[in-house]
């Protein structure tokens, strides 16, 4: 099982971001998704959820308004795309399966002006 992670960089706060993860060695359009993220010095953050086929999504409310988790089952990956982003939102940003397996790398999301 493998996650590769994409899309971070350096916005100012206000910009928008989109994250890809390429997700590989399991049944992607079986299985439910999400997105994680960790701030220096803080836990790993559950940011948003969506369902196998993508009918059911749920966010945090740190992402609510903000935040749209989608997917693409024939490319077996999963998107966050963010916008009006602040700085809270500094941290690396990981996808994973439901329920979760091996961590990829991560991207880095910089918010910072």
């Amino acid at each position: 099982v493998q996650f590769v992670e994409s899309g971070g960089g350096l916005v100012q706060p206000g910009g928008s971001l989109r994250l890809s993860c390429a997700a590989s060695g399991f049944s992607f359009g079986s299985t439910g998704m999400r997105w994680y993220r960790q701030a220096p010095g803080k836990e790993r953050e559950l940011v948003a959820d969506i369902s196998f086929g993508g009918g059911h999504i749920t966010y945090a409310d740190a992402a609510k308004g903000r935040f749209t988790i989608s997917r693409d089952n024939w490319k077996s990956t999963v998107y966050l795309q963010m916008n009006s982003l602040k700085l809270e939102d500094t941290a690396v940003y990981y996808c994973n399966s439901v329920p979760p397996n091996n961590w990829g790398r991560g991207t880095q999301v910089t918010v910072s002006s």
